[in-house]
């Protein structure tokens, strides 16, 4: 009767590990079917080809191929060498099509290098080799295979790893000439999806070097830590407008010049101390029509022209509520002498700012 109910348990573990295996390769395979369908979308279907989406597009798919032979080689028995070896040199290809991607969202008129190819060798190298590497050859050279297998390993995930820095150093280097009070809602956008993709590469990177200590970390880690990430990452470009948008948005033009002199009139010569500014008088000292004007303070300032204006006079306000040497003045005066035209545009103006009125912001300050 004991050895009945112990079968039965050994029955129902099994039944349990079959479950969980094949829960497993649900998991592990969905990532891989979305990031191939995402690349075959931006590579085929979406209205605006470009090259960066076509460089996604193909890291995608060259991700699925390491991916699935991750998944073959954690569920699969008797794995063919070509098949693992072949697997791995597709990350000797992701790491330049990464940089290429990231200097195509961060430069105007991007083109391929004409030395591309040279980066690629080593892919070619690793990838042919894989073709001779036999399951006879692997079994019958075992000290010979190991430090050819172990060898290979290390260069590869030291190659992705030199392309993941890379990536992330042409984004820093990009980002440093663009300050962010200057940076446009799409530029923006651009640095924050990049940031994510690269972080999303590095958690990638370490989960497989972690397959490494494969008694600490189970194999199938990897494929199930790309599934999170891929799924992730097809959210936040989606959200961001990552497809929509590339390089061009980095194109320079007038637009940075013109906000730098609506910058120099208003903040350094103080143009909003005149209670009578007004949009049309500010596109007329510059010369621009009053769409143009408002529209480079929105996009630069991220305020429209009233509250771009208002700004700077409400901190003007603030120091002289919160002086005492001013504590004399009347708000009405401080209210005139900083350009509002009425007390009542005042009060709304700062409490709008600010969340509280001037006389309480005044108070708070002397007391």
């Amino acid at each position: 009767m004991l050895s009945f109910f112990i079968n039965i348990l050994k029955f129902d573990k099994n039944i349990i590990l079959s479950f969980l295996e094949i829960l497993l390769i649900i998991v592990s395979s969905a990532g891989l079917l979305h990031g191939v369908l995402l690349a075959f979308y931006l590579c085929f279907f979406k209205k605006k080809k470009t090259l960066p989406n076509l460089l996604f597009g193909l890291i995608l798919i060259f991700m699925a191929f390491r991916i699935g032979k991750s998944v073959m080689m954690n569920f699969g028995n008797n794995l063919e060498p070509i098949f693992i070896f072949a697997g791995l040199a597709f990350l000797l290809l992701i790491g330049p099509l990464l940089k290429w991607y990231v200097l195509g969202m961060t430069h105007p008129n991007f083109k391929l290098p004409k030395n591309y190819v040279i980066e690629l060798i080593p892919f070619f190298i690793v990838f042919a080799s894989s073709l001779f590497i036999t399951k006879e050859w692997f079994e019958s050279n075992k000290k010979v295979a190991f430090i050819l297998f172990s060898s290979v390993l290390l260069f590869i995930y030291l190659h992705f790893a030199f392309y993941i820095f890379l990536s992330w150093q042409s984004v820093q280097k990009v980002k440093r000439s663009h300050q962010i009070n200057t940076q446009t809602k799409s530029q923006k956008a651009i640095f924050n999806w990049l940031r994510m993709l690269i972080i999303g590469f590095v958690i990638i990177w370490f989960s497989y070097v972690l397959n490494i200590l494969d008694d600490a970390v189970p194999y199938v880690i990897g494929p199930i830590v790309y599934s999170l990430a891929v799924y992730f990452l097809s959210y936040k470009a989606f959200q961001l407008k990552a497809t929509d948008i590339d390089g061009e948005v980095f194109k320079e033009n007038d637009k940075a010049e013109l906000f730098s002199e609506i910058s120099k009139l208003v903040i350094i010569e103080k143009l909003y101390l005149e209670p009578d500014l007004s949009l049309s008088k500010l596109s007329k000292l510059i010369g621009q029509s009053t769409q143009k004007t408002s529209s480079v303070i929105n996009q630069y300032a991220k305020r429209n022209f009233n509250d771009f204006i208002n700004h700077y006079r409400i901190q003007d306000a603030k120091g002289m509520l919160s002086s005492i040497e001013s504590e004399k003045f009347t708000i009405s005066s401080i209210a005139f002498d900083t350009g509002f035209s009425s007390l009542s545009s005042f009060n709304s103006a700062f409490k709008k700012f600010e969340g509280t009125t001037p006389s309480s912001y005044r108070k708070n300050k002397l007391n």
